[in-house]
């Protein structure tokens, strides 16, 4: 989403780095840069002309005039003010009562329903015994979506067909969870197209009967400013106590992520980035800030590895890399893990420098298909062994995967240079073995990230 804005907060930020001596001629041209790159982000007006202020301000300040570095300073300070505009700190869920009752409210087409169901696999895998509940009378097939969502995670679903009350079902809701000892319900509310006063009554009921501790706004990222004044009138009408910004993987810009916390004091608790039910994080300012400056994200990278890598198979893979047996087999393995984290090109979006790598080339995730074909295509010993592959058994394997022989031959040198890589264990070789502790502080982790392996592996001898 921040791609267009990271490349002109880079540039901008360009005149400051490796200056000797910071100056209010300098800085001007570089903060005219930032106000152009954050407007055209469609950040709202008065929060940028404030944050500018701050930052110029802050820029020509003791410290940084006599600091040694003062342009990194000075990006320092850019970094700084943007965690503070978003929030400073990562802002919980709020589960008290028994049950906890969370109401997602929000308008149409903003991926409410969606968003229930993602929050409710989140909060389940950490323990949490949760229960949806399908209180949107009015849109067609809501119900049926939030119970097939519901099914697709084991989570139940509580819905009350014909029922047209929606206070009532949501009392309803709370009884059935009280005696099933559950100890979380999400209320999916329905959506308008704006927010009108029946609109607000029926919430502000649901909000009475169910006591609910967390009021969540589910916001389209792609509105942008559209986006803040939603939340605002939201806020004004229900207290709303947390946002959730969906469409974080889309071409939105970029503005509702930087204004909404400023203009509501509202915190953004969790952000959407994907249509997939476990595509959703919880929303770190400092994180997000990093990756708008293009330094990525090594810790979320370093967290997502944790929970995806399975820790014997990654055990076996340092193992088979310090003997330099790498194979087919365990590509094939790195492909499908590589798959869970979201593929590559989410993988480099979170290092740093990520992004630029990228470039405007968008990876083809067809090839990673064709790639796990042509794999599956091979006979064991051809895996284990890829020196076998002469032109005879390429054009077997091509046949067998739905590729060219060209394909084939391709695979089979990226594969080759990629075991020679390995034996210098480089960042992601070492994220995606394994040989990692996620344990740590933030600084910590980002020191083991950057830190080398010291074995040379032996040569493999050939069958």
């Amino acid at each position: 989403m921040f791609n267009n804005l990271t490349d002109k907060l880079q540039d901008a930020l360009k005149k400051l780095r490796g200056q000797a001596r910071i100056s209010e001629q300098n800085i001007a041209g570089a903060m005219d840069d930032i106000r152009t790159a954050l407007l055209e982000a469609d950040v709202n007006s008065t929060i940028v002309e404030g944050f500018i202020a701050d930052v110029k301000q802050d820029c020509l300040g003791e410290a940084v005039l006599r600091s040694v570095t003062p342009g990194q300073m000075a990006v320092k300070i850019v970094y700084d003010r943007l965690v503070a505009l978003m929030g400073e700190s990562e802002a919980p869920l709020n589960l008290g009562g028994s049950p906890s009752v969370i109401m997602m409210t929000g308008l149409h087409g903003s991926g409410k329903t969606t968003s229930s169901a993602k929050l409710a696999a989140l909060l389940k895998k950490k323990g949490r015994k949760v229960m949806l509940v399908a209180a949107d009378v009015y849109r067609p097939a809501a119900i049926d979506q939030l119970e097939i969502l519901g099914k697709d995670i084991a989570v139940p679903v509580y819905a009350d067909r014909g029922n047209p009350n929606v206070p009532a079902i949501a009392a309803g809701a709370l009884d059935r969870a009280r005696r099933e000892a559950i100890d979380t319900v999400i209320i999916d509310t329905a959506g308008r197209l704006q927010i009108d006063v029946p609109m607000v009554q029926e919430l502000v009921q649901v909000k009475q009967i169910s006591g609910a501790t967390e009021i969540l706004l589910v916001a389209d990222a792609a509105l942008g400013q559209e986006a803040v004044s939603v939340a605002d009138h939201f806020h004004k009408a229900l207290n709303i106590t947390g946002i959730i910004l969906t469409k974080l993987d889309g071409d939105a810009r970029g503005g509702a992520a930087l204004s909404v916390r400023k203009v509501t004091g509202c915190p953004i608790k969790f952000v959407g980035t994907g249509e997939k039910i476990d595509e959703i994080e919880t929303f770190f300012p400092d994180r997000m800030a990093s990756r708008i400056l293009g330094m990525g994200d090594i810790v979320s990278l370093v967290e997502k590895a944790a929970e995806e890598i399975d820790r014997q198979e990654a055990e076996k893979l340092q193992e088979k890399l310090k003997k330099n047996e790498f194979d087919f087999n365990d590509f094939l393995s790195q492909l499908r893990q590589m798959k869970k984290m979201g593929g590559i090109e989410s993988i480099l979006k979170m290092l740093p420098g990520g992004s630029s790598m990228l470039g405007s080339a968008k990876i083809n995730m067809k090839e990673f298909a064709s790639m796990e074909a042509i794999i599956c295509s091979m006979t064991k010993p051809e895996r284990e062994e890829p020196e076998l592959i002469d032109f005879n058994r390429r054009k077997r394997i091509a046949k067998g995967s739905g590729t060219s022989i060209e394909q084939v031959a391709q695979l089979i040198k990226q594969f080759t240079g990629m075991r020679k890589m390995m034996k210098k264990t480089s960042l992601v070789s070492r994220l995606m073995s394994g040989n990692m502790n996620f344990s740590g502080n933030p600084a910590e982790l980002r020191a083991k990230m950057n830190r080398g392996s010291n074995f040379t592996p032996p040569k493999k001898k050939r069958r």
